[in-house]
């Protein structure tokens, strides 16, 4: 009876447990673009329920007692490009908090700790009494100071009536800029009544807004009301919009219903439309359609061509239908060493073989049998299977330029009784 009531407690308890951490526990889809600075929160955005998370691509943040961010386990498989300041770079981050410190540390999937996408192992923010991080230094594995990607490793804040001013340090202790391709030195953040970055100004040693190398002095985010980045704008110290140094004034973003970017476009200062970027990403796939039978003729024509141009000795065929970055293999041996390897031939081998592999024509059956076999064909690259009177081959071609080329070739004898010496 007594051992029972054991395990009766023991599964209360343990239920109980587990409904805590679930309840501590939030998944997001989305972590809000941010640009600006590692002074800026991290938070997550589009928050779903455990349940959707299993076919959601997402974020989990738990949570301490106190409601402190503890942990972050990146769920998150979109392959779109993202800034070294949002993205994490790491499987779990883990935040750690003493009397006026927090500590983010990284690790992989093994719990091994490892570099984020700034390129430096630990974080650890100085917090005053209020609550207001003051400073922030990079850590390397052995816990010495170390740069990030950016040659930065301190930031220093602290508030000037409506600005966070912000400097940057190398690990010598010299100022440095923003980032290697962004010219702002001391610099002072503008933040929304929620907590989004508003502005970003250039300042000199008096903290007045001045333009940089540039003719930059500030630029300008908007976020909408899901906390996605749509808007940023470039200011010179006059607060007139500008062209930055890429050429463009402002750029506009815009999201699927789950927060996913589709697409951003750029505009110069009048408003004119300069260029449409689409985003690549795995969370959202457009499936192409069927190959065209023009695309099936055109890679059936090119797959049987480099047989007929080492059958018909025309190099010219054979420099049409082979990429230039050929790589043909085929198994091999080593009669000095007795061991099998992978024998290769280049684009440039195969042009000449072309002149004159075949030139007393008795390679080949007088009638020779060419069939190619078409596996698979997605978008621009496919996949066929050759079989001549000589050769089994499997073929990779990809369209290029409008041109369907063979970039892969592996091959082996058709007679398999080629390979009896080969080291069975």
């Amino acid at each position: 009876m007594k051992s029972r009531i054991t395990l009766l407690v023991l599964f209360i308890v343990g239920t109980a447990l587990q409904s805590y951490a679930q309840s501590n526990q939030k998944y997001f889809r989305q972590i809000s673009y941010n640009h600006v600075s590692p002074h800026v929160e991290i938070r997550g955005i589009y928050e779903i329920e455990k349940e959707e998370s299993v076919d959601e691509s997402h974020y989990i943040f738990s949570y301490d007692d106190e409601r402190r961010l503890v942990e972050i386990v990146n769920n998150h498989y979109a392959t779109e490009r993202r800034h070294p300041l949002t993205t994490l770079g790491a499987y779990k981050t883990v935040v750690e908090y003493s009397s006026n410190k927090q500590t983010w540390t990284y690790f992989d999937k093994n719990g091994n700790a490892i570099e984020n996408d700034r390129q430096v192992f630990k974080e650890e923010f100085l917090i005053d009494k209020r609550g207001f991080r003051y400073e922030l230094n990079f850590y390397d594995a052995a816990d010495q100071p170390m740069e990030s990607m950016w040659k930065i490793s301190k930031y220093t804040w602290k508030k000037h009536k409506n600005l966070v001013i912000e400097k940057r340090f190398n690990v010598n202790g010299d100022e440095v800029n923003v980032s290697p391709y962004f010219p702002f030195g001391t610099s002072g953040i503008e933040y929304t009544k929620k907590g989004y970055p508003k502005a970003h100004h250039n300042l000199d040693d008096e903290l007045n807004i001045v333009n940089n190398v540039h003719g930059l002095a500030s630029y300008k985010d908007e976020y909408d009301e899901f906390g996605n980045h749509k808007k940023w704008s470039y200011y010179d110290a006059s607060d007139k919009l500008i062209k930055n140094q890429w050429g463009y004034a402002y750029a506009i973003k815009e999201y699927d219903n789950k927060g996913n970017l589709l697409n951003w476009n750029t505009y110069d200062e009048n408003d004119e439309l300069m260029q449409e970027r689409k985003m690549v990403t795995n969370v959202k796939v457009q499936i192409p359609k069927p190959a065209t039978k023009d695309d099936s003729l055109e890679i059936e024509t090119v797959s049987k061509g480099y047989l007929e141009s080492l059958q018909n000795l025309d190099s010219v065929q054979m420099k049409r239908v082979m990429h230039q970055q050929l790589a043909k293999r085929t198994i091999a041996y080593d009669r000095r060493m007795q061991t099998e390897n992978i024998r290769e031939t280049s684009y440039d081998q195969m042009v000449e073989f072309s002149k004159s592999w075949n030139k007393s024509g008795n390679r080949f059956p007088f009638n020779p049998s060419n069939k190619a076999i078409i596996l698979d064909v997605y978008d621009r690259i496919a996949t066929v299977k050759l079989v001549s009177d000589n050769w089994i081959e499997y073929l990779h071609l990809t369209k290029i330029e409008g041109e369907w080329k063979i970039t892969n070739l592996l091959w082996q004898h058709k007679n398999i009784n080629a390979y009896s010496n080969f080291g069975k």
